[in-house]
């Protein structure tokens, strides 16, 4: 498909091929695949019009290649560090401080408290929970026993 002219490829049944392959599997169609469809089939109807010998993939790779190029490639990261540079020359001279502020904390007296608190709270619960089982046990009893006498 890669290879042939505009006029070979019918996007229409490449789509329609992979929506079922995608039912075959249960796979969920996205909202944004259906739009892709649409312009894909928008493209096959425009380019046969324009040119039914073009080839649509050597048309786009130049295209792709900078739109990939941008997004993950060395612009995308150097655009990525010029957006940074500003958080990390403020965090900078922060971060001795901050190792030591954590180096010198004691999570694990944190940790340990906390879970005794909760445990302490699973114990309180597990009170009245049973206390609440024994009055209705006890109300069903009574119940009972005033509609079978």
């Amino acid at each position: 498909m890669f290879d042939r002219p505009l006029k070979e490829i019918s996007f229409g049944r490449v789509l329609l091929q992979l929506f079922q392959a995608s039912r075959r599997f249960n796979v969920e169609i996205q909202p944004q695949l259906v739009l892709l469809q649409k312009t894909l089939l928008n493209i096959e109807g425009l380019g046969r019009q324009l040119d039914p010998e073009l080839d649509l993939w050597k048309t786009a790779k130049p295209f792709l290649e900078r739109w990939m190029n941008e997004q993950m490639g060395w612009r995308a990261l150097v655009k990525n560090i010029q957006n940074e540079a500003p958080k990390w020359a403020a965090l900078l001279p922060q971060l001795p401080r901050l190792a030591h502020q954590a180096l010198n904390e004691n999570r694990l007296d944190q940790l340990e408290a906390g879970l005794t608190l909760m445990l302490q709270q699973q114990h309180a619960r597990n009170r009245w929970l049973g206390v609440i089982a024994g009055l209705l046990a006890v109300l069903t009893t009574t119940a009972l026993y005033f509609i079978l006498r």
